[in-house]
């Protein structure tokens, strides 16, 4: 009877996990500048250098996800009462990543890559602190949870599994993304890449004057 139990709660935790991994996937399928700067690391700078993007991202996803599925209401409480100044955090940092991707200087495509620990720690802390300040992914996240029947009287367990979906599913769409973008890399020279740190760039100002202007 006790293993019949364990075996039903773990069906029902793989459940969720596998949920998770379906709203994180579909959750990173927009491209915006975190996708963008993606595709940008990945033509520019190397593959790996794009993970960290999608790493950086899919942990931000994780605490918002966290958030939502534990029901800490204090939390979202608190980023919605100061959504005004976190949004006008995030579209400065928008504004500065996009004019430092447009000036950019992309390396050689026939030359290997340098890989350097300390730029991507950097790359990291600075994609995460991107995506955390849009408090509008909690709130996505808290509207599909509640349309799937989800986040409410979880245990720990269940909510750990699937907020861990999430972050997996996170990742996976930034592998794809990653994935497709070397293959155009291949087909490009210099001159083509120094287009890719410029449009690439466009369009991050772009995100951020988006942001700075719906706070008017």
């Amino acid at each position: 009877m006790k293993k019949d139990v364990q075996l039903k709660d773990f069906r029902m935790e793989f459940t969720l996990f596998l949920k998770g991994i379906a709203i994180g996937f579909l959750m990173a399928v927009p491209v915006g500048p975190n996708g963008i700067m993606c595709i940008r690391k990945t033509l520019t700078e190397g593959r790996l250098r794009a993970l960290i993007i999608g790493l950086g991202a899919a942990t931000a996803d994780l605490l918002y996800g966290c958030v939502a599925a534990f029901g800490l209401t204090f939390i979202s409480d608190v980023l919605d009462s100061q959504r005004i100044w976190i949004r006008l955090v995030g579209g400065t940092l928008l504004l500065f990543l996009g004019i430092r991707t447009f000036r950019a200087k992309p390396s050689d495509p026939k030359s290997k890559f340098k890989i350097h620990s300390s730029g991507m720690l950097g790359s990291y802390l600075y994609t995460l602190l991107l995506t955390l300040t849009n408090p509008l992914t909690i709130f996505a996240f808290i509207a599909v949870f509640a349309a799937l029947g989800l986040g409410n009287g979880l245990s720990i367990f269940s909510a750990s599994a699937l907020v861990f979906g999430v972050f997996i599913g996170s990742c996976l769409w930034f592998l794809l993304l990653s994935s497709g973008a070397l293959f155009f890399r291949k087909k490009l020279d210099l001159v083509g890449l120094t287009w890719v740190n410029k449009i690439a760039g466009i369009l991050i100002i772009i995100s951020g004057v988006i942001v700075m202007v719906s706070l008017l």
